[in-house]
């Protein structure tokens, strides 16, 4: 067969297309607004004829995989969904591409992210990772049961108060729990809600010398409180409940209570929640010191180093981070819907205000929370529900362990405590932080 110079020139055009065309492979967390973007990207590879590799992971194992990933220079991602914890570190590893194409993009307008969120994700003024979502935490009630069991939830309440109406709203013969708390293991689950409430309760995790404090009375209230909210009014099988587990039983109405994510907000008054027309909003919980238990946090798509994709990763997270991004999932899933906490203009937007109830403190709250001041007394470190040291990850997963173990009623407060006290004295001595 003769090739005709048309035929010759649709095989090099072919042939071109095919060496040029570009996988990234993504790894990212099972939650609702990752899941949404994983549903919408279609529309990304259309546009730049760039196929994506999805990798969807639970909480504790996406942190697992990408640490273990970046740390040994593995490559196997090109998109790592990271947090406002590893992002600063893993920058001054260098391990992590800075995101100069968004910072220069005039039409993605780096200047819009909320300085809080932005100033988490950033070294020395240059951007390492995109925000998707930001939030802060809060408590989103029934308001049903707040009013059965003869209360008014305050917009600011106390730990106190928190504690009276779990207990009230808490109903075994319908299987309704008072209050829904993390208890899964993890630094970044349990650990998370425990170690903002410490915030509240004047607790802190190392003092100004970097000596553990879990042995001081501050940390044993804390603790205290928790477990004996969790007994008195939270569900079963808490010590295996993280995010994802306590959204679904808020949603299917088992749960008075729920402090966690502001970003669950609009999960809770969403299509799939039964109590969608009884769900409240309230500022995380104080003890009156001056500190709210709330957190700060960003999930953020950055680029490892090791990726040999870079320039198209850039175009992936200037996708799923820009405003155009928002607009795309208001129209086809309502302003509500949009991933919150990382844009001004969000806020700004009278659509979005209209739509979302929880719009206002969550904003609030993620402005609240202070990373360089987040405890009563001083610390020598940055974080708000983490400590910004590389060695925090393993030390507190450890914790985490031992106090999902109170949760468990495998050993008691104080032997959790006495053990936490242990170990983390033990590593951060072989760290070098105590000398």
């Amino acid at each position: 067969m003769k090739l005709t110079p048309f035929i010759v020139g649709a095989l090099t055009i072919a042939l071109a297309s095919s060496a040029s065309a570009e996988t990234l492979t993504i790894a990212t967390v099972n939650n609702g607004d990752m899941v949404r973007m994983q549903a919408l990207s279609p529309a990304f590879t259309k546009a730049t004829g760039i196929d994506l590799n999805w990798v969807v992971l639970e909480e504790n194992t996406l942190r697992q995989n990408v640490t273990t990933d970046i740390a040994t220079n593995g490559g196997q991602y090109d998109v790592m969904t990271i947090g406002t914890y590893e992002a600063p570190i893993w920058a001054k590893q260098d391990w992590l591409v800075p995101l100069d194409g968004l910072s220069a993009d005039a039409a993605y307008d780096v200047n819009d992210i909320l300085p809080a969120i932005r100033g988490g994700l950033s070294v020395d003024g240059k951007l390492y990772a995109a925000p998707f979502y930001g939030e802060s935490s809060m408590v989103m009630y029934r308001k049903d049961l707040m009013e059965k069991a003869g209360l008014t939830m305050p917009d600011a309440p106390t730990w106190e108060f928190i504690g009276k109406a779990a207990r009230a709203m808490t109903d075994r013969a319908n299987d309704i729990n008072g209050i829904c708390l993390r208890g899964k293991a993890g630094w970044g689950e349990n650990m998370a809600f425990l170690t903002a409430m410490s915030n509240s309760f004047g607790a802190r995790w190392f003092d100004e010398s970097w000596k553990p404090q879990f042995d001081q009375p501050e940390w044993k209230a804390t603790l205290d409180t928790y477990l004996g909210l969790m007994t008195d009014a939270g569900p079963a099988g808490a010590s295996s409940n993280g995010f994802n587990e306590n959204l679904t039983l808020f949603q299917q109405g088992k749960c008075g209570m729920w402090i966690d994510a502001t970003v669950a907000a609009s999960f809770v008054i969403g299509k799939d929640s039964t109590v969608a027309d009884k769900v409240g909003f309230a500022l995380a919980p104080d003890n009156g010191l001056g500190k709210r238990g709330n957190w700060l946090w960003a999930w953020s798509l950055a680029i490892p180093k090791s990726s040999q994709h870079a320039e198209a990763a850039e175009k992936f997270i200037n996708w799923a981070t820009n405003k155009d991004y928002l607009a795309t999932v208001a129209s086809s899933e309502g302003w509500a819907n949009v991933p919150p906490g990382t844009r001004t203009s969000l806020y700004a937007n009278a659509d979005y205000q209209a739509a979302a109830p929880f719009a206002k403190m969550t904003l609030d709250s993620i402005n609240a929370a202070d990373p360089t001041h987040p405890t009563v007394k001083p610390v020598p470190y940055v974080g708000v529900q983490f400590v910004a040291i590389p060695e925090f990850a393993g030390i507190a997963t450890n914790v985490g362990q031992l106090f999902s173990a109170a949760l468990a009623g495998q050993m008691s407060a104080d032997d959790a405590l006495k053990q936490a006290q242990d170990s983390t004295t033990r590593d951060m001595t072989r760290a070098g932080y105590i000398k």
